[in-house]
This record gives structure tokens, C-alpha cells and sequence, in this order.
């Protein structure tokens, strides 16, 4: 038997409706938003994450799923989705664009190679948003407030943000010195991931998963010890716009985030799930304001952030978070016979158009097992149709909850189910 890919998994039953009703919950709240949706190439040439998501992440050097096409391409399955829009937003001029700031949301699978464990998988689908073409505070704040009120509709509790800045170029390039002076002298004592990071980025230690717990890291120098007055200014803001929505935050200053691009703001969004211990993380994002420009566009700022749906859904499914899920169908719909089948299909066509959920007897079952299905199914009404219903057109219907019978024109079908199918 062929089994599924390791690290990937199926969709299908309950869990596919949760997903689909989260899924639909997001593209409302992006609408309010007013934010477009993107979709761009599972696959792209490899420079792009090279350039954009940054030679010394874990991400390029370790889990990107590289390959040549039979051109001798250099490909890259995505690995994440900001650099994949940020390419659409140059090779499509988007920056000419009259309306600024363009405002992009994404959706869809992405792909590392990584150990597999709960939550996690080498096949993943993620939510995220970008904004180009404001340097001002209030666009961080508005990117932070998504995720905050998505997981707060989907009925989360403790939501809480962790948030801190790196500051602007000149802010992150002294904090940048002051970290190789201050890890000099501990060189050695750090695994060997972070010693090649010491001279290619050495804010990259900082987010060391081996060395994180020894006192040389927790006694780092700190971002916001190296701010210039604009950087500082720029923060303060962040945090004004955050306190005027209500938004609950907390400064960690350990905090930088896994990927090369960031500056300025970085944050997460967190929330208390029962299950997950201290990793309560959702969600994570920043400002890259030199990432565009990385990839060969004019200078422009940028803001966003993107979850994984994996860890959500599982986050629901540890809070019990219920979910208006539909549960049952509209119609039932019963052909007597093989003659009885094609005007059968034509109720079911005006039917689904008309907005009713709606299923039919595709096995020749007798009467009383296709009732039995109709419960299976928890139909609201079931329309049987023999020769009789199809020479006159008037319809046998039952209501599958009251127990009652009607007699009901093909005509008036519509209008009646529209009046009855709330009782």
C-alpha cells in the first residue's frame, strides 16, 4: 500500500469542516481589513529565499527542499510566503501603485525539512499578511491587531503579545557590534551553529534552540540599550497604537525573531491553551523595511507576519473551542426508480442553486433504507419521487423532524422549503 509522504498529512471529515470554517472566518476578517489576497508559485528560483529569507537561517541552510527542473533551474519550494510576495510586489510594479500602502494577504502550503512531531509538519499551510509603502507605526499596529482579533473571534483566551524592536539600520548594526564584542570571549562555549553565526549574524545566537538557556545568553546585551532617538520614538508608538486597541502586550527583549529581514518591530501572539506548556506561541511577524529593496525594488517598508494553521487548529482543539459547524442537509432526495432519476437530478440542480444543501440516492436503495440514510445524513426533509410525482410534477415531501407529509408542486418547491426549513 502507498502511504502518504513522511511529515505531510490528510485532510477530510470533521477536522476538514473546522478548517474550512476557520479558513472562511479569516477571508471575512481580511475583508474588513480591507486587504487583498495574494497567491504566488509554490515553487520559485532559489535565490529568492537565498536573498530574501537570509543565507544563515536555519531555514536555508538546513530545510529548504532544493531541486533543478530539466532546464538546470535552480528551484525552491516555498518555505515561507513574505519573500514570494515581496517578488510579486517588485515584478509587478506594485509600488507605482496610487493606492498606498498595498495590502496583501496569503494563504497556502509551504515546505521545510524538518523533524516531524505534533504540530509541525514538513508540508504545512500558513496564514499571513504583508503591508508595503508606510514607515509609520501605525501600520505595525494595525498587522499586530489580526492575529489578535482573529484568536479572540475563534473564542482563544489569554491572547497576549510579546513584542520588541531591533531598531532602525543604524540602531541594528550598533546593536549588532556590541553582541560580537560581548560573545568574544564565549566563542567557544557556544554549540557550533552559533559560532558560524558570530561572524555572519550574530543576532541569529540569540535565537539559538541549544544555547538558549546558558547565562551568557540570558545576560546578552539588549536591543533597546542601542536605539537611536528615532528608533526609540518609532517603538513608543507601537506601543501608543497597541494601548489604544486594548491590546495586551509585554516587552521581551530577547526576542528577534527567526529570519535576516527584520527590523524595527518584531512580535509574537500567544495564548493560554491547556496542553501546550510554555510554547503558547501562534503567531510571529515584524518590520522588514529593507527587504524589498534586498530583492532588487526601490526602497519601500514593509510590515507582516504569518501563522501556522497546524498549531491553530490544534490550539482549538485543546480549548474545545466549539465551532457553528452545519450539521445535517437540507434535502434528501429519493428516485423511485431508474425511470425517476433524471427529473430527480433536476430537483437537485434548482435545489443547490437555490441554496439548499442537498443529497440523492445514488445506490437503488429500497424505501425504507434510504429513510434510514436520510437520517444518516439528518435531512430536514426528504422528497420522494415515483412515476406519479414525475408525470404530474407534484412532489411528495417529508418533514424528516415533525414527521409530516405534503403534497407540493415542483413550482412552489422553493418558496416552501424557504418558509419551512427553520421549524
Amino acid at each position: 500500500m502507498i502511504q502518504k509522504a513522511k511529515g505531510t498529512y490528510d485532510i477530510y471529515g470533521d477536522y476538514g469542516k473546522r478548517l474550512l470554517y476557520v479558513e472562511e472566518l479569516i477571508e471575512g476578517l481580511m475583508e474588513k481589513y480591507n486587504y487583498e489576497y495574494f497567491r504566488t508559485p509554490i515553487f520559485e528560483s532559489s535565490s529568492l529565499f537565498h536573498r530574501g529569507v537570509g543565507d544563515t537561517t536555519d531555514i536555508v541552510t538546513k530545510e529548504t527542499y532544493d531541486f533543478k527542473d530539466r532546464g538546470d533551474r535552480d528551484l525552491t519550494l516555498r518555505p515561507e510566503g513574505t519573500a514570494g510576495i515581496v517578488r510579486s510586489y517588485i515584478e509587478n510594479k506594485m509600488y507605482g501603485n496610487h493606492n498606498i500602502p498595498v495590502k496583501a494577504w496569503y494563504y497556502g502550503p509551504m515546505f521545510r525539512y524538518e523533524r516531524p512531531q505534533s504540530g509541525r509538519y514538513r508540508e504545512f499551510y500558513q496564514f499571513g499578511v504583508e503591508a508595503f509603502g508606510s514607515s509609520d507605526a501605525l501600520m505595525d499596529a494595525e498587522i499586530i491587531s489580526i492575529p489578535v482579533n482573529l484568536y479572540k473571534l475563534l473564542g482563544l483566551k489569554g491572547i497576549k503579545v510579546n513584542i520588541n524592536t531591533l531598531g532602525d539600520n543604524e540602531s541594528r548594526n550598533n546593536y549588532r557590534n556590541a553582541l560580537i564584542e560581548y560573545f568574544k570571549p564565549y566563542i567557544n562555549d557556544l554549540c557550533e551553529d552559533c559560532q558560524e553565526r558570530y561572524n555572519k549574524n550574530p543576532l541569529r545566537i540569540l535565537d539559538c534552540k541549544v544555547d538558549h538557556n546558558l547565562d551568557v545568553m540570558k545576560n546578552a546585551p539588549r536591543t533597546i540599550d542601542y536605539l537611536n532617538e528615532t528608533s526609540k520614538e518609532h517603538f513608543e508608538n507601537v506601543k501608543k497604537y497597541l494601548d489604544s486597541m486594548n491590546i495586551d502586550y509585554e516587552i521581551n527583549t530577547n526576542l528577534v525573531r527567526g529570519l535576516d529581514y527584520y527590523t524595527h518591530t518584531v512580535f509574537e501572539v500567544e495564548a493560554s491553551v491547556e496542553g501546550f506548556g510554555s510554547q503558547n506561541v501562534l503567531c510571529g511577524g515584524g518590520r522588514y523595511d529593507n527587504l524589498v529593496e534586498t530583492l532588487d525594488g526601490p526602497k519601500t517598508s514593509g510590515v507582516g507576519f504569518a501563522m501556522g494553521m497546524e498549531r491553530l487548529m490544534t490550539a482549538l482543539e485543546y480549548e474545545n473551542v466549539e465551532m457553528p459547524l452545519i450539521d445535517g442537509i437540507d434535502c434528501y432526495v429519493i428516485p423511485m426508480s431508474e425511470n425517476e432519476k433524471d427529473y430527480a437530478m433536476h430537483i437537485c440542480g434548482d435545489l443547490r442553486l437555490n441554496g439548499f444543501i442537498t443529497e440523492i440516492d445514488y445506490n437503488n436503495r429500497n424505501l425504507k433504507n434510504n429513510f434510514k440514510n436520510a437520517d444518516k445524513f439528518n435531512s430536514k426533509f426528504i422528497i420522494i419521487i415515483g412515476e406519479q410525482e414525475k408525470d404530474s410534477g407534484i412532489l411528495t415531501i417529508k418533514n424528516n423532524g415533525a414527521k409530516e407529509e405534503y403534497k407540493i408542486s415542483h413550482d412552489e418547491l422553493i418558496d416552501f422549503l424557504d418558509e419551512n426549513m427553520g421549524e
